[in-house]
C-alpha cells in the first residue's frame, strides 16, 4: 500500500492513526500542500480533487479518510473500527462525521487560505472564522462523549478516536483554549497515550518540517 499523505493533515492523521490500529503499514509518500504540490497534473490523475490523503492498494484508490478506513476494516477487521451493528455502530458514525464533515471542512488549510488570498480577511478575521466553527463543533461533540479517561464509544478505539485526536491536534495548532470541553480533552489526552496515536502524530512523521 501507498499512502498520500500531509504531515500536518487532519484527514491524513486520521489514516495512520487507523493504520496503527490494525498493525497495517504503508509506504508514506508526503505531497506538500503548503506550496501547491496536490494541485500539480501528476497528483491531479491519482486523485483529481486534488486532497490528501490518497491509499492506493493494488487495484483499490481511494481519496476519502472515511472511505479509506472503513476499506481497512474491510482487508483487517480486526480490530473493527467501526462495530458491525447496534448502538455502538451510530455512535461511532455519528461522532465520525460530526467531525469530518461539520467542523472540519470549515477550517482546513484550503479554506483558510481562500478566506486571507481571496476575499482579504485579516489574520485576527481569519482566527476567528476559525474559533467560531470550532466552537459550534465542539458544543455539539462534548454532549455526544462520555465523562472519563477512555475511549469515545466502549472499551476500544474507535473511528471515532480517529477523527477525535487529529481534530484537537489541529485546534491546539490555531491556540484555541480547550478549557471548555473537559470530556473532549480527557479522551484525546488518553488516546495520545496509545502507541498507534503516538506513530502517527504529525512531528515523527518522514515529511515533516517545522
Amino acid at each position: 500500500m501507498q499512502l498520500y499523505t500531509f504531515f500536518n493533515s487532519s484527514a491524513s492523521y486520521r489514516v495512520r492513526i487507523a493504520l496503527g490500529l490494525k498493525g497495517l503499514s504503508a509506504e508514506s509518500i508526503g505531497v506538500n500542500i503548503r506550496s501547491g504540490a496536490q494541485r500539480s497534473a501528476e497528483f491531479l490523475a491519482l486523485n483529481p480533487s486534488g486532497l490528501v490523503p490518497t491509499l492506493v492498494d493494488g487495484g483499490a484508490q481511494l481519496s476519502q479518510s472515511l472511505a479509506i478506513i472503513d476499506h481497512l476494516d474491510c482487508i483487517q477487521p480486526e480490530p473493527l473500527l467501526v462495530p458491525a451493528s447496534g448502538q455502538s455502530r451510530g455512535q461511532v458514525l455519528e461522532i465520525a462525521q460530526l467531525i469530518a464533515c461539520d467542523i472540519h471542512p470549515l477550517n482546513n488549510l484550503r479554506v483558510l487560505k481562500y478566506l486571507v488570498h481571496d476575499l482579504g480577511l485579516s489574520e485576527a478575521q481569519k482566527n476567528a472564522w476559525y474559533a467560531h466553527w470550532i466552537a459550534e463543533g465542539f458544543n455539539a461533540l462534548e454532549a455526544l462523549l462520555p465523562d472519563h479517561d477512555g475511549w469515545c464509544v466502549g472499551p476500544t478505539p474507535t473511528l471515532a478516536d480517529c477523527c477525535l485526536v487529529p481534530q484537537v491536534a489541529n485546534a491546539e495548532r490555531m491556540k484555541v483554549d480547550l478549557a471548555a470541553w473537559p470530556r473532549i480533552s480527557r479522551i484525546a489526552a488518553f488516546a495520545r497515550q496509545h502507541p498507534a496515536f503516538i506513530q502517527a502524530e504529525p512531528q515523527r512523521q518522514s515529511d515533516y518540517t517545522a
